[in-house]
């Protein structure tokens, strides 16, 4: 019972997550700017996600029903 609980305490420990601003491990340095850039991308730019990583989503809805248009590929199976 003893084992149960310090394991659920761990795994609730562990869900927590950190709130601070992230920074390079003691010893370690962020990756040298792109050949070509003159500045070195800080953390907040490098875990930003680019636009075809995460697209926008169209919400348009429809506001009436449309009749669709012939399809020539249509074609019933053979």
């Amino acid at each position: 019972m003893k084992r149960l609980f310090a394991l659920s305490v761990t795994v609730l420990l562990a869900a927590c997550g950190q709130k601070a601003e992230l920074k390079p491990v003691a010893g370690q340095t962020l990756p040298p700017a792109a050949y070509g850039a003159d500045v070195r991308p800080d953390t907040d730019k490098l875990l930003e996600l680019d636009p075809l990583a995460a697209p926008v989503r169209s919400v348009e809805l429809r506001k009436r029903s449309e009749v669709r248009e012939d399809d020539p590929f249509d074609l019933p199976p053979e």
